[in-house]
């Protein structure tokens, strides 16, 4: 009993606080282990510049989480308000019926995902990578978790707290991580009623019989009962039939959103530009090129795929590194909720992290311009990280240590990009 009133008593105090940063160690944690092991056992589950990708369109999709979370309290605070049918107190035992009830809701929201233009736009930067390990767990979209939480509105209208909601959906998203590894192989008999690496493989899978299957995020059970179950049996080929063949993570986000825009653009047919954003994948509105009933068919083989790579610049591993790592702090200050920015200094901080993740992409596809977009992004977070210690935090003087020790590391970093950074060798790959 003392250990259920913990357990309990923990439930109620993070469905106040920020869950997502509740979860940043973990993720990170385990995200630095595996790679580690990986890295010690020569396995190349690996590739520095999908990680880096992965890392970078998670970092961007935390600031827009901001913009959900709002979004999210604004609505379900009025369906609860005004629409509830009863009053779900927060206790050990409701909050299990809500976990279960989630994953069932996501299961329809994510199997939906893989069917309409719209919800596939919103989902597919996750499938994008070409690789599996845990840092595809953090390549996100930005629109994903909006799109996900019109899925959940019944449940603040059967008498669940919005609190409770995103704090639930919130341990939920953290218990699909551990999915996205090939380091851990089958589970036996924990593999009938609950999703492992092994079922959650096989749903990045662009091998035909792959395809369109495994949606559930928590219990497999879902799939088994509406038909969509597939085990894993061969060797799982990783991404997306339309691959992006980029490492820029805005074009990573909306690729598909561009498609769907272009053809709603030239389409003869004013019910066509309404309706293409409604049917399922593939269909193309009449007047334009047919390319068969999917766009994602047929699928291929691990034998069949020519992974993407691309031109980079030469000493570019230690330097992102370090930034990768700094980056994270920027993040933590940008996005907690306790943090004493404003609105609009968050607004200023999420647009200086977009471009710091858009010159990610080009330094890492060799582009002349990620060097000048680099060095204006190096001295805006500069003066931003100035402002935040200075002002916002007071933990320095203008002129002090830290002060000191910002503008000595932004000098290097600069003197870094502009005279270390030269093009690789690397040929470029097509699809």
């Amino acid at each position: 009993m003392f250990t259920i009133n913990l357990i309990q008593n923990y439930l109620l105090h993070i469905s106040i606080m920020n869950v997502y940063i509740i979860s940043a160690p973990i993720i990170l944690g385990l995200l630095i282990i595996e790679i580690l092991y990986c890295w010690w056992q020569k396995n190349d589950y690996y590739n520095f510049q999908d990680t880096i990708a992965n890392i970078g369109t998670a970092i961007g999709n935390q600031c827009f989480n901001l913009v959900v979370a709002v979004i999210v309290y604004q609505s379900y605070g009025w369906l609860y308000a005004n629409w509830a049918l009863f009053s779900i107190p927060t206790n050990l035992w409701t909050m299990a019926i809500l976990l279960i009830l989630i994953d069932f809701l996501f299961y329809w929201f994510h199997r939906v995902g893989h069917t309409v233009n719209v919800f596939w736009a919103a989902h597919m930067p996750h499938h994008s990578s070409e690789e599996m390990n845990l840092g595809v767990g953090l390549r996100a979209s930005v629109t994903q978790r909006l799109f996900s939480f019109s899925f959940f509105f019944p449940l603040p209208i059967m008498g669940f707290e919005p609190d409770a909601i995103y704090s639930m959906v919130a341990l939920h998203l953290l218990m699909s991580y551990w999915h996205h590894t090939r380091v851990i192989g089958r589970l036996g008999w924990f593999e009938k009623w609950f999703n492992t690496p092994s079922h959650h493989r096989v749903h990045h899978g662009v091998n035909p019989q792959y395809l369109d299957k495994n949606f559930g995020e928590f219990l497999i059970i879902w799939d088994k009962m509406f038909g969509t179950f597939e085990p894993e049996r061969e060797e799982v080929c990783y991404g997306v039939t339309h691959p992006p063949r980029t490492w820029d993570p805005t074009n990573i986000y909306f690729q598909y959103w561009k498609e769907l825009w272009y053809d709603a653009v030239a389409a003869p047919h004013w019910i066509d530009k309404i309706k293409i954003w409604f049917m399922p994948l593939g269909w193309r509105p009449r007047g334009l090129e047919q390319v068969g009933e999917t766009v994602r068919q047929p699928g291929y083989s691990k034998k069949e795929q020519i992974k993407y790579q691309s031109h980079s610049f030469r000493n570019i591993k230690i330097y992102l590194i370090i930034h990768v790592s700094l980056a994270m702090l920027f993040m933590y200050i940008t996005v907690h909720t306790k943090s004493p920015l404003s609105d609009l200094d968050r607004f200023i901080f999420s647009i200086a992290i977009f471009f710091m993740i858009t010159a990610w992409g080009g330094i890492l596809e060799g582009k002349s311009w990620a060097i000048f977009l680099e060095v204006f992004r190096l001295l805006m977070m500069g003066v931003l990280t100035f402002y935040a210690l200075v002002f916002l935090y007071r933990i320095s003087e203008p002129t002090g240590i830290w002060i000191m020790l910002l503008w000595t590391a932004i000098g290097i970093s600069i003197l870094w990009v502009t005279t270390r950074f030269s093009y690789s060798s690397l040929k470029a790959q097509k699809i």
